[in-house]
């Protein structure tokens, strides 16, 4: 790992010792405590403040038994958390993730990265995380929503729309976004729009809300070609996963030009040299709940790769988007081989410390996460303003919201690197402007 500032050296030890065992946490936080060398050298009030060691050490942290019962009546129980991290900006605001790997370390990895990507939307929402090691693969709907409710009769007591804000995550979708507000509901006795993000259009979802993390991406990417008077307009883009991010960041690509030529799940990728039929992704991935080697069955001149790596498919811009540290330092060396020129991370850490510094050695554009996917946050912040002001927005009104915030972000990494001294390094831009604006809220604030 790169050398840390001699102050904040004793910082992440103290980190990695208080926070034994959960090393993507580590990871995370010291991809942004590198970039804070030249800020704690210019601004001694952080330092004297201890900011960075308060912003480094959750609020709140929650974890709780989520009893339920299968269809076979069996008694299942399996364990929820919510991290909130840091309230200085607003309300914690950040996803719920389903999945078996949820743990508090996975956790508290994205609660610390949602802290930064929610102050570079220049919106006013804190940073927070939350979900389960539940699987909701294989199980039914009726199981689904019995343990949603079970998850939510206890959530319900740390939540609101002024206090924290969950959203959907990995897992997590409009019908588990349904079943939690039903439950919160019934509960509480209030109709509290706010209080969930990702709810149906037609009980007070946003527009563009499915959409937006893989458009933000793919519009943080046209930006980053734009810088040089490029475009998307006939590059060739892989994308890896199969989810919403991934759907709707290729069919970005396709509205502006570009061609998604590769895709990819956890089986497996997929080539097709026409570019991706997204309605067939659709079918094969949202009605059919399917592999994508069922993509390449029906579509002719597609392949199937089982296993590999994606990222031997050669591409101007590649978009990772399905998990954390998904690209490694020897797939980074082979897309900088195959000549990729823009690295979009519509995924949470996808890319590994050693990935990411091929790709920053090699000169190849790297936008990180907390920058390039805030797309998501974005518009879910959006949906709280509809809620608050029991409005609706229009799609083509709120996805052009969505591309000012996204420009707006980019813009401000860029200006933000030329003035601490990295001219062109989104990582360092995006680290310090997403901290400088939580750390001047605290300092505000008083020691809280």
């Amino acid at each position: 790992m790169p050398q840390l500032h001699a102050h904040l050296v004793p910082i992440f030890d103290e980190i990695v010792t208080r926070n034994a065992g959960e090393p993507e946490f580590h990871q995370a936080a010291h991809e942004v405590l590198e970039s804070l060398g030249p800020v704690v050298e210019k601004h001694s009030e952080y330092v004297d403040a201890q900011v960075i060691r308060r912003l480094c050490e959750p609020e709140r942290q929650i974890i709780f038994r989520v009893p339920w019962v299968d269809d076979a009546g069996r008694a299942q129980v399996n364990r929820g958390f919510r991290v909130e991290f840091n309230s200085a900006l607003g309300p914690y605001k950040g996803g719920l993730r389903f999945h078996p790997s949820v743990n508090l370390g996975i956790v508290k990895f994205l609660g610390f990265e949602q802290i930064f990507k929610n102050s570079l939307t220049g919106l006013p929402i804190g940073g927070g995380k939350g979900g389960s090691d539940f699987d909701p693969k294989g199980k039914s709907d009726a199981e689904i929503m019995r343990f949603c409710q079970s998850f939510m009769t206890e959530l319900y007591r740390h939540i609101g729309e002024y206090t924290d804000v969950p959203a959907g995550d990995i897992g997590v979708g409009g019908r588990e976004i349904g079943y939690m507000f039903g439950q919160y509901k019934r509960i509480t006795n209030r109709y509290e729009s706010g209080v969930l993000t990702g709810k149906g259009i037609s009980w007070g979802g946003s527009l563009v809300r499915t959409e937006s993390t893989g458009y933000g991406a793919v519009f943080f990417a046209q930006e980053i070609l734009g810088t040089s008077g490029d475009s998307l307009e006939g590059k060739r883009v892989i994308v890896s996963g199969s989810g919403n991010v991934a759907t709707y960041a290729t069919q970005k690509v396709h509205q502006l030009g570009g061609t998604v030529v590769a895709i990819s799940d956890s089986s497996g990728y997929v080539v097709d040299e026409k570019g991706i039929d997204l309605d067939l992704l659709k079918d094969v991935k949202e009605v059919r709940r399917a592999r994508i080697s069922e993509y390449a069955d029906a579509r002719q001149g597609a392949s199937f790769v089982a296993g590999g790596s994606i990222w031997d498919v050669p591409a101007d811009v590649a978009i990772p988007s399905a998990t954390q540290n998904e690209l490694d330092e020897a797939a980074a060396i082979q897309l900088v081989k195959n000549g990729v020129k823009v690295i979009s991370e519509g995924a949470n850490m996808p890319d590994t410390p050693e990935a990411i510094r091929v790709f920053r050695e090699a000169g190849v554009k790297f936008a990180p996460g907390k920058a390039a996917n805030a797309g998501g946050v974005a518009t879910s912040a959006l949906e709280m303003q509809q809620n608050a002001s029991r409005d609706s927005w229009s799609f083509e009104y709120t996805e052009e919201r969505l591309h000012r915030i996204m420009k707006s972000i980019h813009d401000r990494s860029l200006e933000t690197a030329d003035q601490y001294g990295a001219p062109g390094d989104y990582v360092v831009g995006a680290n310090i402007a997403g901290f400088t604006k939580v750390a001047d809220a605290m300092l505000a604030q008083g020691v809280i």
